[in-house]
């Protein structure tokens, strides 16, 4: 799916630059999501990326950004406490209603699961809230700098390691975290609500969950993330995470009747789809489940949001090409090291191309330069090269090719 990025600041509770980014789906967004990270975190986190990839792909767009004092955002992280993320998080929900983007959605990871419980009462548009690993009490985080508390009551503040960075905490944020208590804004959250944690999640047990949706009023669901570290740090486990946040979100947002629905992947077929958005801007997904857009530049009325038509059959034959350099290199024993294609694609008057049939008018020429590297011998070399003319695509489109096409309702 390709997204549509966008990097920016906006101006946080206390008044300094938050660093953010917008990730949109392709075609017009159904609704927004407001994504907060996990404790001492950034934007920028793993999971965070696959939630968003997920969400851009049921149409949904996600605004993420760094907490004061972290990531690319000013500020000094001593300075900030729970308060002030919560307050954080409803500037960038204000900032998106400035933008005609309000969240309909809030997502939040560890301690930021925590702050959109108790952000969602000042965020009137949002109409979902879920959690991935969030404390029941922000107090908890406190027992990841257990070993500096004394040092923190006492001198009024500390340097802790926290995954192997140092960060300067100070009593004020024990104080403030002391003073939350999610029970009530849980009961009153007036929302549906998801909670996704892991049984054997290290730094914020399982225990947690259950206090979180037993505290929960109805629509509330649960997913247990078997086996997974508490950062989503494995591929399956945030991937996992990002489709069950997906699929759930879109039974609490509203739907636009006039926003882009991607086709669905059909097997054996290749579906293209205009989105609506742009002068040719269209959504490509393959039989395969893969997906992608396909546009034209700039220079001639696009958006260059993807690959243009020539793109995809150059990228189709020095594919093909390659795969088939690669298999029979293997078949033979050869010692191919690696195979690139350069291809490019131009229209010539017949007359100049020597080896074109075609007396009159313009004929379709595409170059595609060969590398090769590895031991080889130069006889090897020029069987693996001579291989290349041969790949399936190759073929298709030198030989005679019917295309069928039928009007459908």
């Amino acid at each position: 799916m390709s997204q549509k990025t966008s990097r920016f600041t906006f101006t946080g509770a206390s008044g300094l630059e938050l660093a953010a980014r917008l990730d949109l789906p392709t075609g017009k967004a159904r609704a927004y999501a407001l994504f907060a990270h996990c404790f001492t975190c950034t934007k920028d986190i793993f999971a965070a990326n696959r939630i968003s990839e997920c969400l851009n792909r049921e149409g949904i767009g996600v605004w993420r950004f760094d907490f004061t004092g972290l990531g690319a955002s000013e500020g000094e992280f001593a300075n900030t406490n729970f308060t002030s993320n919560i307050d954080d998080l409803v500037a960038a929900a204000d900032h998106m209603r400035d933008k005609d983007m309000a969240p309909q959605i809030l997502i939040g990871h560890s301690l930021g699961g925590a702050a959109v419980l108790g952000a969602a009462a000042r965020i009137p548009e949002s109409k979902a809230v879920a959690t991935i690993g969030a404390p029941a009490n922000p107090a908890h985080v406190a027992h990841i700098f257990q070993s500096s508390k004394a040092e923190i009551e006492a001198n009024g503040e500390a340097e802790v390691l926290l995954a192997g960075r140092p960060f300067k905490i100070q009593k004020q944020f024990l104080d403030d975290i002391s003073e939350h208590n999610l029970d009530q804004a849980v009961k009153k959250l007036n929302r549906a609500l998801l909670v996704l944690h892991s049984p054997i999640d290290q730094t914020v047990g399982i225990e947690n969950a259950s206090e979180i949706f037993g505290a929960a009023k109805h629509p509330k669901s649960y997913v247990s993330i078997d086996n997974a570290d508490h950062l989503l740090s494995k591929r399956a486990d945030a991937h996992y995470a990002a489709e069950m946040i997906a699929a759930w979100a879109g039974r609490y947002i509203s739907v636009d009747e006039t926003a882009f629905s991607p086709p669905k992947s059909i097997e054996g077929s290749v579906v293209v789809a205009e989105t609506g958005t742009g002068k040719f801007t269209n959504y490509v997904v393959t039989g395969t489940g893969h997906s992608l857009n396909g546009d034209e530049p700039a220079s001639v009325g696009g958006d260059n949001t993807g690959p243009t038509p020539y793109d995809f059959l150059l990228a189709a034959l020095g594919t093909c090409k390659s795969m088939t350099m690669r298999m029979y290199a293997q078949r033979k024993g050869y010692n191919l090291e690696r195979a690139e294609v350069r291809l490019s694609h131009d229209k010539v008057h017949a007359k100049d191309c020597a080896q074109c049939e075609t007396e009159s008018g313009k004929v379709d020429v595409i170059d595609a330069q060969i590398s090769i590297t590895g031991d080889l011998t130069e006889e090897e070399r020029q069987k693996i090269f001579e291989i290349a003319e041969r790949c399936p695509v190759h073929r298709t489109i030198t030989s005679e090719v019917i295309i069928k096409a039928e009007l459908k309702g």
